[in-house]
Order: C-alpha cells, then sequence, then structure tokens
C-alpha cells in the first residue's frame, strides 16, 4: 500500500479534488485510488463504499473551513464587521480556488448536495448537515445585529440567515457554471441590501489570517 499512515487522508484528499472539479457520477473508485497513489484493496479498508468515502470528504472539507468561519464570525467582531467578513470570503475564497484548480469551483458541498440529493442518501443528509451549520453561523450574526439595534427589531434572522446563505450559494453555482470571479465581488452590496441595509462604511477587512489553518491538512478544501 505504501504510506499507510496517510493512505486515507490522501484518498479523501483525492476524492474532494475530483469530484468537486468533476463531479460525483464521474469519478470512480479506481481514478480516486490512482490520484492518491492507493492500491484499490486498500481503499475498501478504509472505506465500504464510495458513498463513505465522499461523506468522510465532506466532513474534511468543512473542518478544514471551520477555523476560517470562527474567525469570520468571532463573537469579539461587531455583528455587521462578521458579515461584512462572511461576505467577503467567497471571492477569497475562490479566487484561491482558482488559482489551483485552474478555474471557480463554487462550493463543494452545494455541488455535491445538487447531484446527489435524490440518489446518494448519507451524502445528502451530510451536505444537509453542513450548510446548516453555515446558516447558524449567519444567523448568530443577523441576530446579535438586531439586539445591537443595527437591523430592525422585527427582522426575523433565522428567514433573513437563510435568504443571505442562498443568495450566496447561488452566485457561486452561477460562478462556477461561468467561471467568473467577478460576480464575487458583487455579493456584500447584495447580500447586505437582502438585509435591508447599505454596507456599513469602514476600512476593508484583512484577509484570514494563515494562521487560522494551523493544524489542517493544507491541501484539504
Amino acid at each position: 500500500m505504501g504510506r499507510t499512515s496517510d493512505a486515507r487522508e490522501r484518498l479523501v484528499q483525492a476524492a474532494i479534488d475530483l469530484v468537486w472539479s468533476s463531479s460525483y457520477g464521474d469519478v470512480g473508485v479506481d481514478a480516486i485510488c490512482e490520484a492518491a497513489g492507493v492500491k484499490k484493496g486498500s481503499f475498501y479498508h478504509f472505506f465500504p463504499t464510495k458513498d463513505d468515502l465522499v461523506v468522510a470528504a465532506l466532513d474534511a472539507h468543512f473542518e478544514a473551513r471551520r477555523p476560517f468561519l470562527d474567525a469570520i464570525f468571532s463573537p469579539a467582531l461587531p455583528p455587521l464587521e462578521r458579515l461584512r467578513r462572511y461576505f467577503d470570503y467567497p471571492f477569497e475564497r475562490q479566487e484561491a480556488v482558482r488559482e489551483r484548480h485552474g478555474r471557480v469551483l463554487g462550493c463543494f458541498h452545494n455541488s455535491l448536495g445538487t447531484e446527489c440529493i435524490q440518489r446518494n442518501p448519507a451524502v445528502a443528509a451530510k451536505v444537509q448537515e453542513v450548510l446548516a451549520t453555515y446558516v447558524r453561523y449567519i444567523e448568530s450574526a443577523v441576530r446579535d445585529a438586531v439586539a445591537e439595534g443595527e437591523l430592525p427589531r422585527e427582522a426575523d434572522p433565522a428567514a433573513l440567515a437563510k435568504a443571505v446563505f442562498a443568495y450566496v450559494q447561488g452566485t457561486l453555482a452561477q460562478a462556477r457554471i461561468n467561471d467568473d470571479l467577478g460576480s464575487l465581488r458583487r455579493i456584500p452590496g447584495v447580500a447586505f441590501a437582502l438585509l435591508g441595509i447599505a454596507p456599513p462604511a469602514g476600512p476593508a477587512r484583512k484577509k484570514t489570517p494563515r494562521g487560522a489553518q494551523r493544524g489542517k491538512p493544507a491541501r484539504i478544501g
């Protein structure tokens, strides 16, 4: 098998790279094993099925994003600054993705969920779990903004979070289809309009420190 200790991680990374840049249906176990440098028999030592690997890939991809989300949505930041950081993040993230993969790929979880929602229950359930976590991050910032009077008292944080997240995901999907980074630059203005306010004035945020990724495999996601 070679490099046994990291074979599982290499399979997970290969699944992320291949499925995200292509599709679930187009990528088979043989291709994943070849990309990972792992023999097929060893694949089944770690994962009974391709779906089990894809669920693990979804988990790994999100866990690699979690430090960034925790930094973006830090309670130490004002609520509108958290939202600004989140709305800026898709462009920053997809710029790095395009540099590595050669094109904009959009959201890994959303792309998989759209393809697998009716035929791969385990994959669909994991996608739904992860995307619901994203919405909760947004809802926490919206709820704090309402509490601090930065959004109307009658605002519904749960509904606003879902609406904003749907817009961001839709824009990411269109950016993938058109290989268009430019559309991601417009997210902050439109997203704040959905919240019923103008983008808050202030300096552009700094990129999330690389240290937020410390301890995570560099290539995941």
